[in-house]
């Protein structure tokens, strides 16, 4: 019979985190809260039954599953292996215990069906300065953000599974804890979920209960508890009128690509795998980007004619354009293809100028924005992530359409009504303050 937590929890209900200790008394710190998914090193059939016994799912985490067995023996719930699994992992599948797969990103690969979809493999978000301490410019002259959004919302475009991203900090640093709670809302806003990964220090404090790292962990578990509570909003559907067409060859697996260069400039944008190309998947687009054209079949090249013939514009990349091909374990875009990148990009910026697809932000230089729309058009949520260490104020949005009622909601505070008011492109509202993570949802 199907154990009674795996029967009322699937996999899209799990909230991740690797967890430093398998000592019982340690699930206090979560028990109560969103984390219901603990990634631990050890196998201890103590701690995965105090665990279920609070409703928390176990598994144990390995880089070859060698220990798989013991998993199993003692009771815990299944097995994340950061790479490959083997066929004999497979065979240890059962309907009480579960093989998840970590892939480098370079190996990740969907299939239809799949239960899961995850990497090990990804930047750690922020604001990116340079060696004088200063921002780094993008190419769009802002501030660049180094984000796992765009690889994500790729992802999520490519597959309906859950997509975790289990990259760590960056190692031997004590980590400002609000750069944990940029790590989530980075995720977060693309409908997926980073397994929680604290540094050191950070465990070492918050396994002995002192008060400071406790008062930030209810501060992260808070930003989780929004994120739980908001979770309707993961089925909505992007809502920019660009569609960036673009497939693992041409870098949709890798950071700081295309995807990444219009989220810079806040440009709604609807990520379109090349092998998911269909009229549906297009519905909302006036423009697209077709980075690698070579890979669409006859069928699909026809949609593309029929959506320029219907008054759609198409920015293809240059004749004989090749993104170079990622290498294996390559995270980002690497120098090479961002000059290549920048063929394209300044063709983008002539292309969409100052028009409004889907919505213009302003005062937003430290913050990236993903803007969806319910399926029956009557709601439109706007997500905004701060990547700075500190609250982003006076915010605008000019979004497309009319609409009535704004709400601001963030985590920890109560729903806000916002003013809406008239402007050319439609519907303009000021939000007053973003600390890292609020969503603004119009109706």
């Amino acid at each position: 019979m199907l154990p009674l937590l795996l029967a009322l929890l699937s996999i899209a209900d799990w909230v991740p985190m690797r967890w430093p200790s398998v000592d019982p008394s340690s699930l206090e710190l979560v028990s109560g809260t969103p984390v219901n998914c603990l990634l631990v090193t050890v196998p201890s059939a103590k701690f995965a039954d105090a665990a279920r016994a609070k409703g928390i799912v176990t598994l144990l985490i390995s880089q070859d599953g060698a220990n798989a067995a013991d998993a199993k023996k003692v009771g815990m719930d299944g097995i994340v292996v950061q790479g490959q699994t083997s066929k004999l992992l497979r065979g240890m599948e059962s309907e009480s215990f579960v093989v998840l797969s970590l892939s480098s990103r370079y190996d990740m690969n969907v299939v239809a069906g799949q239960k899961f979809a995850g990497t090990w493999q990804g930047v750690w978000p922020g604001v990116n300065q340079t060696a004088d301490d200063t921002a780094k410019a993008a190419p769009s002259g802002a501030p660049w953000i180094d984000t796992n959004s765009g690889f994500l919302r790729f992802v999520r475009a490519w597959t309906s599974a859950p997509v975790w991203i289990a990259n760590l900090p960056p190692e031997k640093v004590v980590i400002n804890p609000v750069r944990y709670m940029q790590a989530i809302a980075d995720a977060s806003m693309c409908g997926a979920h980073w397994v929680i990964s604290l540094d050191a220090d950070f465990q070492k404090r918050l396994l002995a209960g002192e008060e400071k790292a406790l008062q930030w962990w209810q501060r992260i578990c808070g930003l989780l508890r929004y994120v739980e509570e908001s979770r309707r909003w993961q089925e909505f559907l992007p809502a920019g009128q660009m569609a960036v067409l673009q497939d693992p060859t041409s870098g949709a697996l890798l950071s700081g690509g295309i995807l990444d260069m219009i989220a810079v400039k806040h440009t709604p944008v609807q990520p379109v795998p090349s092998s998911n190309l269909s009229k549906d998947s297009m519905r909302r687009a006036k423009m697209a980007v077709n980075v690698n054209p070579t890979v669409l079949n006859e069928e699909q090249r026809a949609m593309i004619s029929a959506f320029t013939k219907s008054g759609g514009t198409v920015l293809t990349s240059p004749p004989g354009w090749k993104f170079p091909a990622p290498k294996p374990g390559q995270l980002t875009v690497d120098q090479d293809a961002v000059k290549q990148l920048d063929e394209i990009w300044k063709e983008l910026n002539t292309m969409t100028g100052r028009k409004n697809l889907g919505a213009r932000l302003f005062n937003v230089g430290s913050m990236l924005s993903n803007l969806l729309i319910s399926a029956d058009g009557k709601t439109l949520v706007l997500h905004l992530v701060n990547y700075a260490d500190f609250p982003a104020e006076s915010l605008t949005a000019h979004v497309l359409g009319t609409w009535k009622k704004a709400t601001l909601m963030s985590p920890g505070n109560p729903a806000r009504k916002l003013d809406t008011y008239e402007v050319e492109e439609g519907t303009g509202v000021d939000v007053p303050l973003v600390n890292t993570f609020a969503t603004v949802v119009l109706e």
